[in-house]
This record gives structure tokens, sequence and C-alpha cells, in this order.
């Protein structure tokens, strides 16, 4: 059965309400996870995870599928028993050897992937169904003032199915602020979202926490949206902790070859340190800082890697072109190398048909790693 989205008509006295309201939540908080180890029976999931969310602080949780990624959301939110470490709310433990809050003791609020709206109820009637703790008309006031804040207060009272998907999202951070949690938990918000929308839908959403002044920890497995959203990120893996920083900490200064790979697509050469150099089929780099003979991985950019028809550098054959809008992606061979090695230029650079061409490095695309250190 279709639906009409009919806008709640807001009164004057309505709108004077909300306006004396205070847009941000009762205080933010620091959240801190030490030396925290969970694993689901015999197999690990997190290993030793020391990490804190500082006030006021959106930090990004990164990583691949299976990193511990949603688990430490759960372990915060109370979902999921503890099983070793200690999680600490503005330095008062919430879970340990001897403590474990309940959900709702925890001040933690919690925005699912999938939003999770009660069908059946309004919007006004789902941003209020957890505050249980105030009087009818200050729950609505509450409600009303987190609907305003996300511009929904006019669809309070239509129902889930009248609205989009960014709509939608807009209303479950709606309920997830209305109680003031201390921290905000969101796993993957936008992963719902198609393209689109979701570049809107997260600078509006990244708004609303700011004006709101909250503590958010943000899942995500997308390197961009966490640079994006993120003061700043940590990255997992395995159920460890890989690096935690802002985003050029990340970008510029990773401390291995998977946090280089997860924040950009390279290419990547096995090859041994000599006199603070390292061959590659591109040319020698430099290795300041090895030991001569030490193995290294180096990791070169796709944008790094410069192809022109102008006889400089090494010279290469294009094996594959790929329109992508305003770059290409172009894959050659050079002599010696076993592998392609792929590039990523600006559209037009190179005309159609060419074949043999040169290939040079920018210095600031290099980036070099002991093997296994």
């Amino acid at each position: 059965m279709l639906t009409t989205r009919v806008p709640t008509i807001v009164t004057q006295q309505t709108r004077a309400a909300i306006a004396r309201r205070t847009a941000g939540v009762t205080f933010a908080a620091r959240l801190a996870f030490e030396d925290v180890h969970h694993a689901y029976g015999d197999q690990p999931t997190l290993r030793g995870v020391t990490l804190a969310a500082e006030p006021g602080e959106v930090l990004c949780l990164l990583g691949p599928s299976g990193s511990g990624k949603t688990t430490l959301l759960r372990l915060a939110a109370g979902i999921e028993p503890l099983g070793s470490g200690r999680l600490l709310l503005n330095d008062r433990e919430i879970a340990g050897p001897q403590t474990n809050l309940p959900p709702e003791r925890r001040g933690i609020g919690l925005m699912f992937q999938d939003f999770a709206l009660f069908p059946h109820l309004t919007i006004l009637d789902n941003v209020r169904f957890g505050l249980t703790a105030l009087s009818s008309a200050d729950a609505k006031r509450e409600a009303l003032a987190a609907l305003d804040r996300v511009g929904m207060v006019h669809y309070a009272d239509n129902y889930p199915d009248a609205l989009s998907g960014g709509e939608q999202q807009r209303v479950a951070l709606a309920r997830a602020l209305a109680p003031r949690p201390a921290v905000l938990l969101m796993d993957e918000p936008f992963s719902g979202l198609d393209s689109r929308l979701k570049d809107s839908v997260r600078a509006e959403t990244l708004a609303i926490l700011r004006e709101a002044r909250a503590t958010a920890i943000v899942v995500t497995h997308d390197a961009e949206e966490a640079m994006r959203m993120g003061d700043r990120i940590a990255l997992l893996k395995d159920g460890a902790l890989e690096q935690v920083g802002t985003a050029e900490d990340l970008y510029h200064r990773p401390t291995n070859l998977f946090a280089a790979g997860f924040f950009s697509e390279i290419n990547v050469f096995e090859s041994t340190v000599s006199a603070e150099f390292a061959l590659t089929p591109l040319g020698p780099v430099a290795a300041k800082g090895f030991r001569d003979g030490a193995n290294v991985s180096i990791a070169i950019r796709l944008p790094g890697v410069e192809v022109t028809e102008t006889p400089c550098g090494v010279s290469a054959r294009i094996v594959a072109r790929r329109f992508l809008g305003v770059e290409e992606l172009v894959t050659v061979v050079v002599a010696g190398g076993e592998n392609p090695i792929d590039a990523r230029i600006r559209a037009g650079q190179l005309r159609g048909g060419v074949r043999d061409v040169s290939v040079t490095v920018n210095a600031r695309d290099i980036l070099v790693f002991e093997t296994n250190g």
C-alpha cells in the first residue's frame, strides 16, 4: 500500500519549546578500552586492544571484515560480555573483572546499521521510545527537539515506510541522540545508502554530531569515509590495533604495508637495501635508515606513477587502459619486471592507441617497510 508524506504542523508554541532546549548532550565523555580481549568460543576476536575516544571526538574504527570493529561497539554498549580487560567511562569502570553495568545504566547510545526503526510507530514515537524516565510531555518535547536538530520535525506523525533511506537515517540519529548519551556508537551507519546519497547524509550527520558536541565512535570499512568523518582513526586487523592517528598520519606515515595499502592503491616490490638504496623495476629508491642487506617491501601509490609519451625515466609498454571519468587506470610492463604496474593518470594525458611510454615515480608516493618488520 502506498503511503503519503504528511508534514506535521509545528505550532509556534511547540517551536518555542524546542528552541529553549540546548543543542548539546549533557556531557561528552571519554570512553577508554584497556587491554581488551574477547573471543567467540575458541576464535579470538580482540587481542589486547587499548584505545580511547576523547570527549567531543569522532573516532572512526576502520578495518576489514572480521577485524573486531563491531565487537568493540557491542562490548561498549553492554550487548556482549567483556572477556578480559576494562572499559572506562570518564575513568569510571563500566565493565571489568568486578563490574558489568547493564546497557541502560551506561549512558551510551547505539545506532544500528539498518536503522532498526519500528514500522508500526510514528517517527515521533520511534524517537521517544527510549525516553521512559521522562514524563509523557517531557519525552515528547525532547523527541521533537531531537527531530528538529536533524531537520525531520515536520514528519513527526509519519511512519518509517513513508521516508527515504536518508530520512530514515536522520530519524535513527535523532533517536540515538534524544536521551543525550555521553557517547554515541554508530555501526556502519551509511552502508545501506546509495553512493550519491551517502556523501550528503554523511556530511549532515557529521554536522549534527558537531552541533550536539557528542563523543562518537563510528565503525566503517571504507578508508575514505573514515578520513572524511574522523578526528582520529583507529585501524584494526585480526582483532589487534595496527595504528591510531589522524587521517594525515595514517596516509603519509603508515607504520606497515597493511596500513599503506588500506589508505591507497599501491604497487608493491620486494628488494634488498644496499648503501641506503633499494632497486625496483622502476629504478632505485631511497631507503635511508635501513641496514645493508635488509629485505624491504616498497609501496608506490598509483597516483605517484607518472606515465608520459616523452622519453624519460624507464621505458614501458601499455597492456591495459580503463577510462574512469577524470582519470584513467593504466597498466604497463617494463623490461625485467615480473609483474604489471598500475598507474592512475589524468584522462586525456595520453593519446589513444599509444603503446610505448616512459614511467617515472614521484618520491613522495614511495613508502619503504622492512619485510616482516
